[in-house]
Formats: C-alpha cells, sequence, structure tokens
C-alpha cells in the first residue's frame, strides 16, 4: 500500500470539502487582552484581535493568577515529578482539589490533565464500578463524554437533545434495577444553550439515576461564585458527578470531576487516565487556585462579560445576521458553508485584524457552519464597533443571507 498517497487523500479531501483546519500562529502579550500578535505565514506581524478565544474572562493573564504561578514555580520548579501515586502529588494539588469541592458544594474533587481527560476516564470507569450501568448520552454532548462513553463498553442509549420526553421513554424502557447515569451538558458551546438541568435531575430522583453533567463552558462564568450553572439554579446538590475545566474561565489547564467522597475515591483508584498520567505541574495547580478563589469573591468581570455578550448579539441581530442566541455568553454566527466560513474568518483576520476561527463538520453538522465569538469584560466599545462593521462589510461582499428586519 503506499502510505504517503493515502496520506495525500485524506487532507486533500477536507482541502476540497472547505474544511481543513488552518492553525493560525497568534502571540498573546500579558497585560494586553485581548490584543496579540499575528506571526503571518510570509513571515511579517501584525496586531490583531481575538474573538474566539477561550479564556473567557481574560483571567489567563490576571496579576493574582500570575503571581501564584510565579511564586510556585520558584518554590517548587516547573514539573510535578510523576504520577499523583507516585510522586505527584503536592500541597498545591490538594489545595486546588479542596477549592474545586468547595467551589460546586461537593465532599471532593479529583484533578485531570483536562476536562477531556476528565470525562473520558470517568464516563469509562463508571462502568467498571456500576456493573450492567446504563448510559443516556444527550446526541450533542462533547466528543470527550461520547469517547468515555465508548471505552466504557456499556449499554448506552442516545436521547434527542434536550428532550426530556424522550429521556424518559428510554428511561422507561430500561429494565427496573439496572443502573443508570444519565450523561448531559449545562452550556452547548457551538449554539450556546442551556440543558434543562431541573427536568433531568427530577427525572434521574424518578428513576434512581445517576446525573453527569459537564459544566466546561459554564464554571467561573454562571452562579454567585462562578460554580456554574448548576449553581446559578441551585441544582449542584442534586447533580452526583460535576465536570468542570481549569482552561476556560479561570485561565489555565486542567480538568476535574467533583463528587462524593466515595465517587471520587472509586475513580482515583479505578481510571487508569488518571492513574497513569502524570500531575499538573504545581504552578499550574496554584495559578488555577488563585483564579477559582478570586471569581468566587468578585462576580465583576463575570458581569462585564455578559453585558458585552448582550451588546454584541443585539448588535449583530440589528444588521439582520443569522445569530442563535439562547441567552449564554457564545455568540454564534451561522454561515452554513464550509467555504465561505473560512473565507470570511480568513478576510477578518488579514483585513480586519479580527481573528475568529470558523466552526465546520465535525465539531458542527454539515450544514451549520459558523463563526463564534466570545466576547470578554475587556472587549472595549471600539473592539466591538470594529467588529460589527466588519460583519456588516464582508456579509455584504459575501453576499450571505440576512433575516428580513421589516417584516
Amino acid at each position: 500500500m503506499d502510505y504517503a498517497a493515502r496520506l495525500d487523500q485524506a487532507i486533500q479531501g477536507l482541502h476540497d470539502e472547505g474544511r481543513y483546519r488552518t492553525f493560525i500562529d497568534i502571540e498573546r502579550k500579558q497585560g494586553h487582552f485581548p490584543h496579540a500578535v499575528w506571526h503571518a505565514p510570509d513571515g511579517t506581524s501584525r496586531d490583531i484581535t481575538v474573538w474566539c478565544g477561550n479564556d473567557y474572562l481574560g483571567m489567563g493573564q490576571h496579576p493574582e493568577v500570575l503571581a501564584a504561578m510565579h511564586e510556585a514555580i520558584d518554590a517548587t520548579g516547573a514539573g510535578s515529578g510523576g504520577t499523583r501515586n507516585i510522586s505527584g502529588t503536592t500541597v498545591y494539588h490538594k489545595a486546588l482539589e479542596a477549592e474545586i469541592a468547595d467551589l460546586h458544594g461537593k465532599e471532593a474533587a479529583l484533578l485531570f490533565t483536562s476536562a477531556y481527560i476528565a470525562n473520558d476516564a470517568t464516563l469509562s470507569t463508571l462502568p467498571k464500578l456500576f456493573p450492567g450501568l446504563v448510559i443516556l448520552s444527550d446526541e450533542l454532548n462533547h466528543a470527550s463524554m461520547i469517547q468515555g462513553i465508548r471505552h466504557g463498553n456499556c449499554e448506552k442509549h442516545i436521547w434527542r437533545h434536550n428532550d426530556t420526553a424522550h429521556l424518559r421513554e428510554l428511561l422507561e424502557s430500561i429494565e427496573p434495577g439496572r443502573p443508570i447515569l444519565i450523561a448531559f451538558e449545562s452550556i452547548y458551546s457551538m449554539d450556546g444553550d442551556f440543558g434543562p438541568i431541573e427536568e433531568v435531575c427530577d427525572l434521574a430522583d424518578e428513576f434512581g439515576a445517576l446525573t453527569y453533567i459537564d459544566e466546561v463552558h459554564a464554571v467561573g462564568m454562571y452562579g454567585p461564585r462562578g460554580g456554574g450553572v448548576s449553581e446559578r439554579d441551585n441544582l449542584a446538590h442534586r447533580i452526583d458527578l460535576i465536570n468542570g475545566t481549569l482552561a476556560k474561565a479561570f485561565g489555565v489547564m486542567g480538568g476535574y470531576v467533583a463528587a462524593s467522597a466515595k465517587m471520587v475515591d472509586a475513580i482515583r483508584s479505578f481510571a487508569p487516565g488518571f492513574i497513569f498520567t502524570t500531575s499538573l505541574p504545581p504552578a499550574i495547580a496554584a495559578g488555577a487556585t488563585a483564579s477559582i478563589r478570586h471569581l468566587k469573591r468578585d462576580d465583576t468581570l463575570r458581569q462585564q462579560q455578559q453585558t458585552n455578550a448582550r451588546i454584541l448579539k443585539m448588535r449583530l441581530k440589528g444588521l439582520g445576521l443569522p445569530i442563535t442566541d439562547h441567552g449564554s455568553h457564545i455568540v454564534p454566527v451561522h454561515v452554513g458553508n464550509p467555504v465561505k466560513c473560512k473565507m470570511l474568518s480568513d478576510m477578518l483576520l488579514e483585513n480586519y485584524g479580527i481573528y475568529v476561527q470558523p466552526i465546520n463538520f465535525p465539531t458542527v453538522p454539515r450544514g451549520t457552519e459558523r463563526l463564534r465569538f466570545t466576547p470578554s469584560p475587556v472587549h472595549t466599545p471600539d473592539l466591538l464597533n470594529q467588529l460589527v462593521e466588519a460583519m456588516d462589510d464582508l456579509w455584504r461582499q459575501c453576499e450571505l443571507n440576512r433575516a428580513d428586519l421589516s417584516a
């Protein structure tokens, strides 16, 4: 077999479909978020504004976070020294897990190197802990949740997105006495819609099921202390396992699950994705702890971010652009064509200094390609004006459809 030719064929197929992913070489500048420097392929550099970052609140450059990381690295060095069970457990890891457990009102928490690994490792381990487990998964759950469920090799059923009537039908079809887990998200990042947390909890209570929620795009962003949508809605106590990330609103790196002490101990003891992975560097753990503590006591950044998101949605709607608005902080603008989506992204970067990546299949279904904007607390009115004017210009140039504002 000509392996090189097969690779060429696979990559060319992505180019032909208009969904080949291009990495943009950007350099963030400490103290100047959301501004950055783009190092273009031709060797030139220029200033740009980042509009698609997941450092939602700019905590990756917050002075308290940086100070904590500097202090930890000066005290302990760069790496953790090993897996958690060998030499990679430090006071920084324990402090962070305690901070996370407190954030979600749980007895314990367990750190992973990413939320993807946390989902994969936990969801693949639960079937070992509960033989005969049936997992019910929302059809739009994140790839990491899907992967974890697959790796668990247990019976699974997919319920239609946010359709609790369908979820009930599936629950009624399971023979009584079997262990059940309902897995879903609090915010689905591509459309920015919310999961029906209370309704799912009600069904879980009725059918004796465990609940597993992914709060990755909500932690730090919602609730009086940043505990996510489940905290905002006073429902965290009804969720058995909460997955979250330290790499988005908290601005650092890593993931976790928070649950009862027994549940965390079991996952810690049985999940290969935890047991055999080197732990996060102490400096990362220290920075995440500082970030969580800051956002627990100060919601100024959360409030300003929500304000900027509302303003951007309102102005884009005023232009007739097809945005999806479910009330969250995420602003998706639908294009519906992978080639035009990539073209818009390229033109925004090259002509306007605005960086937003195209979102194409398989992240979203074919025909729903979009640009996904994530306004931060420090995107100023001038930056908002520049973005709105650029989108108006390009929508006209590319002859894309607008809503009928006269109706």
